[in-house]
């Protein structure tokens, strides 16, 4: 059923499937502006319940009007991804948002050692973040300062892994899927289980899959959304 100016107001839970390169501000963004026009009005709460990196797709939780006083609730939830770690590899970014920096010997690393060491990462464990995040440091962007070459003292935090599965070796190509808490950067884990390999890593692909109950099975693009709103 087609949603009104007064759904939206009251609080609605968008299930949007991110475009790669778009970020999370702008899929917000580009929604608030639909509803906007769609009803005539000027201002309309809109935001998202867990940043996505530009270089990842999936699921993002988008909440409108009165829905918006649950973001805290849905980020606090559990997440789940899928993606590529490539081996051999490093970047600044740990993704390829940045060009490969450095390489490493795999003839050593086999299946069995891979399946092996994602076991050092399951449970309670410390993981630094990625210099290129959009935590703030100082009132900037860890990832302007970055850019900018300023070097930044950055503290680890305390996240939680429950699963970490891999789903496909392919030469240095390893696909996997991870069920984290709040706070997981899978670039980082990715970085990380390159350093426990005894060689590098960085992540090549990523999408989020579910956030708690959210699952991106059920999500649309921002495409068929605006194309909802306007039938």
């Amino acid at each position: 059923m087609k949603k009104t100016l007064d759904d939206y107001i009251d609080g609605q839970v968008l299930l949007i499937d991110k475009p790669l390169h778009w970020t999370s501000f702008q899929a917000v963004n580009k929604l608030r502006w639909e509803i906007r026009q769609a009803f005539n009005i000027k201002k309309i709460k809109v935001g998202h319940a867990g940043t996505l990196d530009p270089l990842a797709t999936g699921l993002l939780v988008i909440c409108t009007g009165k829905m918006t006083k649950q973001i805290d609730t849905f980020q606090g939830q559990i997440k789940e991804y899928t993606g590529t770690i490539v081996l051999g590899s490093t970047t600044p970014s740990f993704d390829l948002e940045t060009e490969i920096n450095e390489t490493f010997p795999t003839a050593h690393i086999t299946p069995e050692l891979i399946h092996a060491t994602t076991q050092q990462f399951i449970g309670e464990i410390q993981q630094y973040p990625p210099v290129f995040s959009a935590i703030k440091k100082d009132g900037k962007r860890m990832y302007e300062l970055a850019r900018a070459g300023v070097a930044v003292d950055i503290k680890p935090r305390t996240i939680q892994i429950t699963e970490f599965e891999i789903t496909n070796i392919s030469d240095t190509k390893v696909e996997f899927r991870v069920i984290c808490s709040k706070g997981t950067y899978i670039r980082s884990l990715a970085n990380d289980f390159g350093k426990a390999l005894n060689s590098g890593a960085h992540l090549a692909e990523l999408c989020r899959t579910r956030i708690g109950d959210f699952k991106v099975k059920d999500a649309v693009s921002p495409e068929q959304f605006i194309a909802q709103l306007k039938d």
